[in-house]
Protein backbone atom coordinates (compact mmCIF):
# COMPACT_ATOMS: atom_id res chain seq x y z
CA UNK A 1 0.00 0.00 0.00
CA UNK A 2 2.90 2.47 1.42
CA UNK A 3 4.91 2.03 -2.20
CA UNK A 4 2.03 2.54 -4.56
CA UNK A 5 0.95 5.34 -2.38
CA UNK A 6 4.44 7.07 -2.62
CA UNK A 7 4.49 6.83 -6.34
CA UNK A 8 1.80 8.24 -6.90
CA UNK A 9 2.77 11.00 -4.76
CA UNK A 10 5.85 11.07 -6.67
CA UNK A 11 4.14 12.27 -9.78
CA UNK A 12 1.55 14.82 -8.44
CA UNK A 13 4.30 17.36 -9.66
CA UNK A 14 4.64 15.82 -12.99
CA UNK A 15 7.33 18.64 -13.91
CA UNK A 16 9.13 19.33 -10.79
CA UNK A 17 9.36 15.21 -11.01
CA UNK A 18 10.05 15.36 -14.58
CA UNK A 19 13.16 17.70 -14.16
CA UNK A 20 14.95 16.32 -11.45
CA UNK A 21 15.18 12.64 -12.99
CA UNK A 22 16.28 14.69 -16.09
CA UNK A 23 19.14 16.43 -14.61
CA UNK A 24 19.84 12.67 -12.87
CA UNK A 25 19.26 11.01 -16.54
CA UNK A 26 21.66 13.78 -18.28
CA UNK A 27 24.37 13.50 -14.96
CA UNK A 28 24.64 10.39 -15.09
CA UNK A 29 25.10 9.72 -18.98
CA UNK A 30 27.96 12.37 -18.20
CA UNK A 31 29.80 10.39 -15.65
CA UNK A 32 29.17 7.26 -17.30
CA UNK A 33 30.85 8.51 -20.47
CA UNK A 34 33.57 10.09 -18.67
CA UNK A 35 34.11 7.02 -16.59
CA UNK A 36 34.30 4.74 -19.90
CA UNK A 37 36.47 6.96 -21.05
CA UNK A 38 39.26 7.25 -18.73
CA UNK A 39 38.72 3.07 -18.70
CA UNK A 40 39.44 2.85 -22.11
CA UNK A 41 41.95 5.22 -21.91
CA UNK A 42 43.98 3.30 -19.50
CA UNK A 43 42.92 -0.15 -21.21
CA UNK A 44 44.41 1.15 -24.63
CA UNK A 45 47.63 2.34 -22.58
CA UNK A 46 48.04 -1.15 -20.86
CA UNK A 47 47.04 -3.07 -23.93
CA UNK A 48 49.76 -1.17 -26.03
CA UNK A 49 52.54 -1.08 -23.65
CA UNK A 50 52.48 -5.11 -23.19
CA UNK A 51 52.09 -5.44 -26.95
CA UNK A 52 54.65 -3.17 -27.85
CA UNK A 53 57.06 -2.57 -25.21
CA UNK A 54 56.98 -4.52 -21.81
CA UNK A 55 55.52 -7.86 -22.42
CA UNK A 56 53.83 -9.76 -19.40
CA UNK A 57 57.35 -10.46 -18.52
CA UNK A 58 61.12 -9.41 -19.10
CA UNK A 59 64.33 -11.26 -18.28
CA UNK A 60 66.93 -9.38 -18.10
CA UNK A 61 70.76 -9.67 -16.57
CA UNK A 62 70.82 -7.72 -13.35
CA UNK A 63 73.91 -5.77 -14.35
CA UNK A 64 72.01 -4.56 -17.71
CA UNK A 65 68.92 -3.09 -15.75
CA UNK A 66 71.87 -0.68 -13.58
CA UNK A 67 74.16 -0.37 -16.71
CA UNK A 68 73.18 -1.24 -20.06
CA UNK A 69 76.19 -2.32 -21.40
CA UNK A 70 75.81 -4.56 -24.49
CA UNK A 71 78.30 -7.25 -22.57
CA UNK A 72 75.66 -7.81 -20.48
CA UNK A 73 73.70 -10.41 -21.89
CA UNK A 74 71.68 -12.82 -19.69
CA UNK A 75 73.14 -15.56 -17.63
CA UNK A 76 72.93 -19.31 -18.82
CA UNK A 77 69.90 -17.74 -21.58
CA UNK A 78 69.47 -21.44 -22.77
CA UNK A 79 68.07 -22.55 -19.35
CA UNK A 80 66.24 -19.49 -19.34
CA UNK A 81 64.50 -20.20 -22.49
CA UNK A 82 63.97 -23.56 -21.28
CA UNK A 83 62.10 -22.42 -18.31
CA UNK A 84 60.32 -19.88 -20.47
CA UNK A 85 58.68 -22.52 -23.18
CA UNK A 86 57.54 -24.41 -20.58
CA UNK A 87 55.21 -21.60 -18.37
CA UNK A 88 51.86 -22.56 -18.44
CA UNK A 89 49.24 -20.32 -20.48
CA UNK A 90 52.20 -18.66 -22.85
CA UNK A 91 51.38 -17.34 -26.69
CA UNK A 92 54.93 -16.46 -27.58
CA UNK A 93 58.61 -15.40 -26.54
CA UNK A 94 61.19 -13.35 -28.21
CA UNK A 95 65.01 -13.27 -27.14
CA UNK A 96 66.24 -9.59 -27.95
CA UNK A 97 69.55 -8.27 -28.67
CA UNK A 98 69.68 -5.01 -27.82
CA UNK A 99 72.29 -2.09 -29.00
CA UNK A 100 71.72 2.07 -28.33
CA UNK A 101 73.54 3.50 -31.45
CA UNK A 102 73.02 6.08 -34.21
CA UNK A 103 70.85 5.90 -37.51
CA UNK A 104 72.17 8.26 -40.38
CA UNK A 105 71.63 8.47 -43.39
CA UNK A 106 72.58 10.82 -46.08
CA UNK A 107 70.28 13.32 -45.12
CA UNK A 108 70.11 13.37 -41.25
CA UNK A 109 71.11 11.01 -38.39
CA UNK A 110 68.93 10.36 -34.92
CA UNK A 111 70.11 8.42 -31.83
CA UNK A 112 68.00 4.97 -31.72
CA UNK A 113 67.43 1.25 -29.76
CA UNK A 114 68.50 -1.44 -32.01
CA UNK A 115 67.00 -3.89 -31.95
CA UNK A 116 68.09 -7.36 -32.82
CA UNK A 117 65.51 -9.74 -33.07
CA UNK A 118 64.55 -13.76 -34.12
CA UNK A 119 61.68 -12.59 -36.72
CA UNK A 120 59.43 -16.03 -36.24
CA UNK A 121 59.37 -15.64 -32.13
CA UNK A 122 59.14 -11.90 -32.28
CA UNK A 123 55.55 -12.07 -34.24
CA UNK A 124 54.72 -13.83 -31.95
CA UNK A 125 55.08 -11.10 -29.03
CA UNK A 126 54.92 -8.14 -30.75
CA UNK A 127 52.41 -6.56 -33.56
CA UNK A 128 55.30 -5.25 -35.56
CA UNK A 129 54.41 -7.69 -38.81
CA UNK A 130 51.02 -6.74 -38.91
CA UNK A 131 51.50 -3.12 -38.59
CA UNK A 132 53.56 -2.74 -41.80
CA UNK A 133 52.56 0.01 -43.59
CA UNK A 134 55.41 -0.03 -46.05
CA UNK A 135 57.61 -2.84 -47.54
CA UNK A 136 57.10 -6.27 -45.52
CA UNK A 137 58.86 -7.96 -42.46
CA UNK A 138 61.84 -9.06 -41.99
CA UNK A 139 63.36 -12.22 -43.51
CA UNK A 140 66.12 -14.45 -43.74
CA UNK A 141 67.13 -13.10 -47.16
CA UNK A 142 68.43 -10.29 -48.57
CA UNK A 143 72.07 -8.59 -46.52
CA UNK A 144 71.51 -6.71 -43.70
CA UNK A 145 67.50 -5.24 -44.04
CA UNK A 146 66.27 -3.28 -41.54
CA UNK A 147 62.72 -2.05 -40.10
CA UNK A 148 62.21 1.97 -39.47
CA UNK A 149 59.18 3.57 -38.18
CA UNK A 150 57.06 6.09 -40.72
CA UNK A 151 58.37 9.25 -37.79
CA UNK A 152 62.58 7.59 -38.48
CA UNK A 153 61.51 7.38 -42.50
CA UNK A 154 60.01 11.00 -42.70
CA UNK A 155 62.97 13.07 -40.67
CA UNK A 156 65.97 11.14 -42.64
CA UNK A 157 64.02 11.07 -45.85
CA UNK A 158 63.81 7.18 -46.61
CA UNK A 159 61.75 5.31 -48.44
CA UNK A 160 61.68 1.03 -49.19
CA UNK A 161 65.62 0.53 -50.61
CA UNK A 162 67.07 3.62 -49.08
CA UNK A 163 70.37 2.78 -47.40
CA UNK A 164 71.20 3.88 -43.98
CA UNK A 165 73.90 3.23 -41.68
CA UNK A 166 73.54 1.54 -38.18
CA UNK A 167 76.38 2.53 -35.43
CA UNK A 168 77.08 1.49 -32.05
CA UNK A 169 79.79 0.23 -29.44
CA UNK A 170 80.94 -3.03 -29.81
CA UNK A 171 81.70 -5.71 -27.13
CA UNK A 172 85.36 -4.40 -27.35
CA UNK A 173 83.88 -0.94 -26.57
CA UNK A 174 84.81 0.34 -30.18
CA UNK A 175 82.34 1.73 -32.54
CA UNK A 176 81.25 -0.66 -34.81
CA UNK A 177 78.80 -0.27 -37.73
CA UNK A 178 77.66 -1.80 -41.17
CA UNK A 179 75.22 -0.14 -44.00
CA UNK A 180 71.66 -1.40 -43.83
CA UNK A 181 68.94 -1.34 -46.59
CA UNK A 182 65.03 -0.58 -45.30
CA UNK A 183 62.90 -3.47 -45.92
CA UNK A 184 59.93 -2.06 -44.32
CA UNK A 185 58.38 1.03 -42.71
CA UNK A 186 55.84 0.44 -39.22
CA UNK A 187 53.34 3.11 -37.52
CA UNK A 188 52.73 1.68 -33.91
CA UNK A 189 50.24 3.71 -31.33
CA UNK A 190 53.32 5.02 -29.54
CA UNK A 191 55.17 7.78 -30.93
CA UNK A 192 57.77 7.73 -28.53
CA UNK A 193 58.18 4.21 -29.32
CA UNK A 194 58.36 4.62 -33.34
CA UNK A 195 60.79 7.82 -32.66
CA UNK A 196 63.24 5.63 -30.93
CA UNK A 197 63.24 1.96 -32.36
CA UNK A 198 64.40 0.71 -35.14
CA UNK A 199 64.71 -3.98 -35.56
CA UNK A 200 67.39 -5.69 -37.81
CA UNK A 201 68.00 -9.58 -37.57
CA UNK A 202 69.18 -10.70 -34.68
CA UNK A 203 72.17 -12.78 -36.33
CA UNK A 204 73.35 -9.32 -38.26
CA UNK A 205 73.45 -7.20 -35.09
CA UNK A 206 75.17 -10.00 -32.73
CA UNK A 207 77.80 -10.21 -35.59
CA UNK A 208 78.84 -6.77 -35.64
CA UNK A 209 78.87 -6.80 -31.42
CA UNK A 210 80.98 -9.46 -31.23
CA UNK A 211 78.71 -10.97 -28.80
CA UNK A 212 76.49 -13.79 -28.61
CA UNK A 213 73.51 -13.86 -26.70
CA UNK A 214 70.40 -11.85 -25.83
CA UNK A 215 69.93 -8.91 -23.24
CA UNK A 216 65.99 -9.52 -22.83
CA UNK A 217 63.88 -12.28 -23.13
CA UNK A 218 59.93 -11.12 -23.70
CA UNK A 219 57.34 -13.12 -22.38
CA UNK A 220 53.58 -13.24 -24.14
CA UNK A 221 50.90 -14.60 -22.01
CA UNK A 222 46.77 -15.95 -22.80
CA UNK A 223 45.90 -13.48 -19.66
CA UNK A 224 47.17 -9.97 -18.45
CA UNK A 225 46.05 -11.18 -15.12
CA UNK A 226 48.57 -14.00 -15.03
CA UNK A 227 51.69 -12.59 -15.76
CA UNK A 228 52.42 -11.74 -11.77
CA UNK A 229 51.93 -15.10 -11.07
CA UNK A 230 54.32 -16.58 -13.68
CA UNK A 231 57.24 -13.92 -12.78
CA UNK A 232 56.69 -15.34 -9.30
CA UNK A 233 57.04 -18.80 -10.48
CA UNK A 234 59.94 -18.06 -12.92
CA UNK A 235 61.75 -16.38 -10.05
CA UNK A 236 61.99 -19.45 -8.43
CA UNK A 237 62.77 -21.77 -10.75
CA UNK A 238 66.64 -22.69 -10.02
CA UNK A 239 67.48 -23.56 -13.46
CA UNK A 240 67.17 -19.75 -13.73
CA UNK A 241 70.54 -18.38 -12.69
CA UNK A 242 70.24 -15.47 -10.04
CA UNK A 243 72.11 -13.03 -12.21
CA UNK A 244 69.17 -12.67 -14.41
CA UNK A 245 66.11 -10.68 -12.85
CA UNK A 246 62.63 -11.39 -13.81
CA UNK A 247 60.15 -8.53 -14.06
CA UNK A 248 56.28 -8.67 -14.73
CA UNK A 249 55.01 -5.18 -16.79
CA UNK A 250 53.85 -3.46 -14.12
CA UNK A 251 57.54 -3.73 -12.37
CA UNK A 252 58.96 -2.43 -15.52
CA UNK A 253 56.45 0.51 -16.17
CA UNK A 254 55.44 1.38 -12.46
CA UNK A 255 54.48 4.78 -13.31
CA UNK A 256 51.90 3.27 -16.06
CA UNK A 257 50.61 0.68 -12.90
CA UNK A 258 50.29 3.76 -10.57
CA UNK A 259 47.85 5.37 -12.75
CA UNK A 260 45.90 2.00 -13.44
CA UNK A 261 45.67 1.71 -9.40
CA UNK A 262 44.59 5.49 -9.45
CA UNK A 263 41.85 4.23 -11.69
CA UNK A 264 39.22 3.70 -9.04
CA UNK A 265 39.77 6.68 -6.99
CA UNK A 266 39.56 8.87 -10.39
CA UNK A 267 36.08 7.08 -10.91
CA UNK A 268 34.88 7.77 -7.29
CA UNK A 269 35.95 11.42 -7.14
CA UNK A 270 33.65 11.96 -10.01
CA UNK A 271 30.84 9.71 -9.10
CA UNK A 272 30.72 11.73 -5.88
CA UNK A 273 30.57 15.45 -7.00
CA UNK A 274 27.70 13.85 -9.30
CA UNK A 275 25.72 12.46 -5.85
CA UNK A 276 26.45 15.77 -3.79
CA UNK A 277 25.33 17.88 -6.54
CA UNK A 278 21.96 15.31 -6.86
CA UNK A 279 21.52 15.22 -3.31
CA UNK A 280 20.95 18.81 -2.95
CA UNK A 281 18.87 18.54 -5.72
CA UNK A 282 17.05 15.84 -3.76
CA UNK A 283 16.94 17.67 -0.94
CA UNK A 284 15.54 20.58 -2.56
CA UNK A 285 12.77 18.81 -4.33
CA UNK A 286 11.47 17.34 -0.86
CA UNK A 287 11.45 19.67 1.48
CA UNK A 288 9.02 21.64 -1.25
CA UNK A 289 7.29 18.38 -1.43
CA UNK A 290 6.87 17.72 2.41
CA UNK A 291 5.95 21.53 2.90
CA UNK A 292 3.19 21.44 0.58
CA UNK A 293 1.64 18.40 2.11
CA UNK A 294 2.17 19.56 5.81
CA UNK A 295 -2.00 19.58 6.83
CA UNK A 296 -1.95 16.24 4.39
CA UNK A 297 0.50 14.88 7.00
CA UNK A 298 -0.94 16.53 9.70
CA UNK A 299 -4.34 14.69 9.60
CA UNK A 300 -3.10 11.44 8.68
CA UNK A 301 -1.09 11.68 12.00
CA UNK A 302 -3.96 13.14 13.88
CA UNK A 303 -6.41 9.78 12.36
CA UNK A 304 -3.69 7.43 13.61
CA UNK A 305 -1.13 6.92 11.76
CA UNK A 306 2.36 6.66 13.16
CA UNK A 307 4.99 8.57 12.64
CA UNK A 308 7.31 6.01 11.65
CA UNK A 309 5.19 4.95 8.45
CA UNK A 310 5.17 8.66 7.56
CA UNK A 311 8.50 8.86 7.60
CA UNK A 312 8.67 5.52 5.60
CA UNK A 313 6.41 7.24 2.79
CA UNK A 314 8.97 9.46 2.35
CA UNK A 315 11.55 7.51 2.13
CA UNK A 316 9.69 5.12 -0.06
CA UNK A 317 8.76 8.25 -2.12
CA UNK A 318 12.64 9.32 -2.85
CA UNK A 319 13.90 5.81 -2.97
CA UNK A 320 11.28 6.14 -5.84
CA UNK A 321 12.96 8.60 -7.37
CA UNK A 322 16.43 7.36 -7.20
CA UNK A 323 15.88 4.55 -8.82
CA UNK A 324 13.58 5.56 -11.65
CA UNK A 325 16.49 8.33 -12.46
CA UNK A 326 19.41 5.90 -11.75
CA UNK A 327 17.56 2.88 -13.56
CA UNK A 328 16.73 6.07 -16.78
CA UNK A 329 19.93 7.25 -16.21
CA UNK A 330 22.30 3.69 -16.65
CA UNK A 331 19.69 2.41 -19.48
CA UNK A 332 20.41 5.80 -21.27
CA UNK A 333 24.49 5.27 -20.72
CA UNK A 334 24.36 1.88 -21.45
CA UNK A 335 23.16 2.85 -24.93
CA UNK A 336 25.19 5.37 -25.32
CA UNK A 337 28.70 3.55 -24.60
CA UNK A 338 27.35 0.88 -26.79
CA UNK A 339 27.35 2.72 -29.14
CA UNK A 340 30.66 4.33 -28.87
CA UNK A 341 32.19 0.89 -28.42
CA UNK A 342 31.13 0.47 -31.93
CA UNK A 343 31.96 3.67 -33.03
CA UNK A 344 34.72 4.50 -31.35
CA UNK A 345 35.97 8.41 -30.08
CA UNK A 346 38.16 9.71 -32.22
CA UNK A 347 40.94 12.04 -30.39
CA UNK A 348 41.48 14.86 -32.88
CA UNK A 349 43.69 17.09 -31.86
CA UNK A 350 45.20 14.63 -28.95
CA UNK A 351 45.88 12.04 -30.84
CA UNK A 352 49.00 13.23 -31.33
CA UNK A 353 49.60 13.91 -27.56
CA UNK A 354 48.11 10.67 -26.41
CA UNK A 355 49.98 9.00 -28.77
CA UNK A 356 53.34 9.38 -26.58
CA UNK A 357 51.65 7.60 -24.03
CA UNK A 358 51.09 4.72 -26.21
CA UNK A 359 47.39 5.91 -26.11
CA UNK A 360 45.17 4.44 -29.90
CA UNK A 361 43.70 7.09 -32.33
CA UNK A 362 40.48 5.70 -31.83
CA UNK A 363 39.28 4.85 -28.62
CA UNK A 364 36.51 2.62 -26.74
CA UNK A 365 34.96 3.25 -24.00
CA UNK A 366 34.88 0.33 -21.26
CA UNK A 367 32.24 0.27 -18.47
CA UNK A 368 31.82 -2.83 -16.61
CA UNK A 369 28.57 -4.36 -15.05
CA UNK A 370 30.15 -4.14 -11.80
CA UNK A 371 30.62 -0.63 -12.23
CA UNK A 372 26.87 -0.29 -13.23
CA UNK A 373 25.90 -1.64 -10.21
CA UNK A 374 28.25 0.52 -7.78
CA UNK A 375 26.64 3.38 -9.66
CA UNK A 376 22.86 2.43 -9.16
CA UNK A 377 23.41 1.56 -5.46
CA UNK A 378 25.37 4.66 -4.92
CA UNK A 379 22.77 6.51 -6.09
CA UNK A 380 20.23 4.87 -4.91
CA UNK A 381 21.56 5.62 -1.37
CA UNK A 382 22.50 8.81 -1.77
CA UNK A 383 18.57 9.71 -2.87
CA UNK A 384 17.84 7.94 0.83
CA UNK A 385 20.57 9.62 2.89
CA UNK A 386 19.11 12.86 1.08
CA UNK A 387 15.24 12.59 1.94
CA UNK A 388 16.28 12.23 5.64
CA UNK A 389 15.88 15.71 6.39
CA UNK A 390 13.19 16.87 5.06
CA UNK A 391 11.27 13.70 6.44
CA UNK A 392 12.99 14.68 10.14
CA UNK A 393 11.24 18.13 9.73
CA UNK A 394 7.51 16.78 9.11
CA UNK A 395 7.95 14.66 11.86
CA UNK A 396 9.30 17.33 14.69
CA UNK A 397 5.47 18.58 14.17
CA UNK A 398 2.79 17.97 15.96
CA UNK A 399 -0.64 17.08 14.05
CA UNK A 400 -2.43 19.96 15.10
CA UNK A 401 -0.12 22.27 14.15
CA UNK A 402 0.64 20.62 10.74
CA UNK A 403 -2.94 20.92 10.29
CA UNK A 404 -3.11 24.52 11.04
CA UNK A 405 -0.22 25.05 8.57
CA UNK A 406 -1.29 27.54 5.84
CA UNK A 407 1.36 26.45 3.30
Amino acid sequence: MLFKLAWRNLWRNKLRTGIMLGAMVFGLMGVVAMMGFLSGMYGSMIHNAIAWQTSHIQVQNTLYLDDPDIKHTIVDLPDVEKAVAAIPGLKGWSARFIADGMVASARSNRGVRINGIDTQAESTVTPLADNITQGEWLSEEGRNPVLVSEKTASRLKLRIGSKVVLTFTDASGDVSGAAFRVRGIFKTPSTSFDDSNVFVRRADLTALAGIGGAHEVAVLLESDDAAMLQAKRLRGDEAISVGNRIRDWQQVQPLLASLINQQGLSNAIMLGIFVVAMGFGIVNIMLMSVFERTREFGVLMAVGMQKHRVFILIMLETAWLGITGAGLGLLASLIVIGVLQYTGIPLGAMAEGLGAFGVDTLLYPQVTFTEYQMIFFTVVAASLLAALYPARQILKQRPVDAMADKH
